[in-house]
């Protein structure tokens, strides 16, 4: 669907519609009250997935209180969380419990090579590796309704392509469901285990829906051929009556819609003024529940399957809600939620009471490794106020070609009409990510610092319709980077910012963005960070992991083929144009990276010193895309603002007089 970020280079980077000069009639005297150190703002806690014990007094969930993501169980109740695993080196994060019992799921992969194993954690704590081996990528699937058994799917057969298997819950002994030679995407198995519904991509904006029957081993595709259209199978319902899919087929927006199984028809369940982004059932087939990204922001409807009305829920916070778990029971909810000032906390909602519980207090924890339960669950630490922090603002602006361009924007406190701020044009991953409101401690540590930070949805984005997803398809390097180029004359239009002082930040597709507005743009932009960007497609195209084979073709449509549009592949590549960069620029790496691999970054930092432009290097040896650990999180994020502090905040009266 549109509003899938595309999973090569995916990079989710967080970020409501206020006229450009609103927020400058606010004092700025006495915010901020102080400037905050990077460790204070990673400090703070991620936290993320939810799975409800059998009995329902304890959620799992992945936490990162100790510098690394780990495995960690929460009362109901609420109260002190127990660490289950204790990793100092890779990511662990939780999948789920078992069941009947306390033995729970878990994955990691290693140094963030993204070849994540599926393991469980025993009853007396040990660990077991349920895919071993030394190259393949393993994906949880799901549970049988029983309980009985799960599946999993891994690559290990053919490193293209993912077979799910089904391992029996007590002994893990496994049987192979469904082998594919295709490359399709499993979005969905049936409650009783008959039916696969898959995807497979045409294009990053165009799918087709495929439905394998186990009885009769046979493959019968869903959707018309050659509809241009995306669709994603999502869930059956518990009869195994139903298979419930998203798709966008004559229309700008995704909704839901089912099929009949027996009866072989097709009809609408659900619609929205906006992309639908996912719906499931809970255990028992009670409640349907829809996520719908309305303007950079989730919003979320449970139904009552018995009625097919929608559930009234009491206020929950304010914010982005997502990640919602039903428990087995149906009687409670968990969820997280999370607001521009504030990171995403695990709230549980008993159905009938007045209001969720929280079970976290994420902001400004000042971690102590040998205490894990005050690192989550003492009160919040006063040393950041948050009231320092900012609210974001959805603003829209024509582009060049008068075609809307949406963004979030942060205003520091102290940018005034009399004090000009320093800006960012902050650029998204992808190609087909979204900049969405939600905290970002990198954002609001830049804010604090006196950034004003655009993050920009250019043309190709998600959530703002099918055409708008498709605008970039084969632009690459020319209208979505002029979208940036516009945005960067809406940030100078403000009374509130430098118009010589804006620079441009962003990480995987958005490192990209950066480093093609360096190099093909190289007047705009009076400065440059870029983490872990593309600078040579033809060899990203060249080296994808085997394990995206699915996307492969979807790919080329969408950004070229590395044989058939090399020579345009190579003319939007800024290697090939580093001999016309002209602003600093600095460049953050994982030496791991499996999707923008080191020579990216390598070649393009050798080709700019070669220029005499100053240009930074930042690689992490333990990091693959997207820095996991607050060590490395912690060092890159202070560099950036010393970058930006020395080559786009002070700038050198030279420059600012040319």
């Amino acid at each position: 669907m549109t509003t899938r970020p595309h999973p090569i280079l995916a990079l989710v980077l967080l970020a409501g519609v206020a006229p450009p000069g609103s927020a400058a009639a606010a004092p700025a005297a006495t915010r901020p009250s102080r400037q905050y150190t990077i460790e204070q703002f990673l400090n703070t806690t991620s936290v993320g997935g939810a799975s409800f014990s059998p009995d329902e007094t304890r959620i799992l969930f992945s936490s990162n209180a100790t510098g690394v993501f780990n495995v960690y169980s929460v009362p109901v109740a609420g109260g002190a969380p127990t660490a289950l695993t204790a990793s100092t080196t890779d990511s662990t994060y939780a999948v789920s419990y078992f069941r009947g019992d306390d033995r729970v799921l878990f994955t990691r992969d290693q140094g963030g090579n993204e070849l994540n194993h599926l393991y469980v954690r025993e009853r007396d704590g040990t660990e077991k590796d349920l895919t071993p081996g030394t190259k393949l990528k393993a994906v949880f699937r799901g549970w049988t309704p029983a309980g009985d058994a799960f599946y999993v799917a891994t690559n290990e057969r053919d490193p293209r392509y993912f077979d799910p298997y089904r391992y029996d819950a007590k002994a893990y002994e496994r049987t192979l469901v469904f082998k594919d030679e295709t490359g399709y995407d499993l979005g969905a198995i049936s409650p009783d285990g008959r039916w696969l519904a898959f995807s497979k991509p045409r294009t990053t904006s165009e799918s087709d829906l495929f439905l394998w029957d186990g009885q009769k081993s046979e493959m019968k595709r869903l959707s018309a051929e050659g509809a241009e259209a995306d669709y994603s199978p999502e869930a059956f319902d518990v009869d195994s009556r139903h298979l419930y899919y998203l798709t966008n087929e004559k229309g700008e927006f995704a909704r839901v819609r089912r099929y009949d199984l027996a009866a072989g028809s097709h009809e609408d369940v659900e619609n929205a003024d906006w992309d639908v982004m996912y719906t499931s059932f809970s255990r028992q087939g009670r409640y349907r529940l829809t996520g719908i990204n309305a303007d950079a922001r989730t919003l979320i409807k449970l139904y009552d399957t018995r009625t097919g009305q929608p559930l009234s829920l009491p206020a929950l916070p304010a914010g982005d809600i997502t990640s919602v778990v039903i428990s087995p029971s149906e009687k409670r909810m968990a969820f997280y939620a999370s607001g521009d000032r504030s990171p995403s906390n695990l709230y549980v909602y008993t159905f009938g009471e007045a209001e969720p519980r929280r079970l976290t207090d994420t902001l400004n924890k000042e971690i102590d490794p040998e205490d894990l339960v005050d690192a989550i669950t003492d009160t919040l630490n006063k040393e950041i106020d948050p009231e320092d922090l900012v609210d974001a603002s959805v603003v829209r602006f024509k582009s060049f070609d008068q075609m809307t361009i949406p963004n979030i924007l942060f205003k520091p406190h102290q940018a005034t009409a009399e004090t000009k701020a320093p800006a960012l044009v902050w650029v998204h991953g992808g190609p087909g990510g979204q900049t969405r409101k939600g905290y970002s401690a990198l954002i609001q540590y830049l804010v604090n610092h006196g950034y004003v930070v655009l993050g920009i949805n250019n043309r190709g984005s998600s959530g703002y319709g099918r055409t708008f997803n498709k605008a970039d398809d084969l632009k690459h390097g020319h209208e979505p980077l002029w979208d940036c180029v516009e945005g960067k004359k809406y940030l100078a239009s403000l009374p509130w910012v430098d118009k010589d002082r804006i620079g441009i930040i962003g990480g995987s597709y958005g490192g990209y963005m950066v480093l093609a507005a360096l190099t093909l743009k190289p007047e705009e932009f009076a400065a440059g960070v870029d983490m872990f960007g593309i600078s040579n497609w033809v060899r990203t195209l060249e080296s994808i992991p085997s394990w995206w084979e699915s996307q492969r073709l979807a790919l080329y449509t969408e950004i070229g083929d590395p044989v058939k549009d090399k020579e345009m592949l190579l003319a939007v590549s800024p290697l090939f144009h580093a001999d016309q960069v002209k602003r600093p620029l600095m460049v953050l790496q994982g030496a791991n990276d499996p999707r923008v691999i080191k020579p990216e970054s390598d070649d393009i930092v050798a080709a700019v010193k070669r220029k005499g432009v100053p240009v930074e290097y930042v690689v992490f040896p333990d990091e693959g895309h997207g820095f996991s650990k607050r060590k490395n999180q912690i060092e890159g994020d202070r560099k950036i603002l010393e970058f930006l502090d020395t080559y786009l905040k002070a700038v050198p009266a030279a420059r600012k007089a040319s």
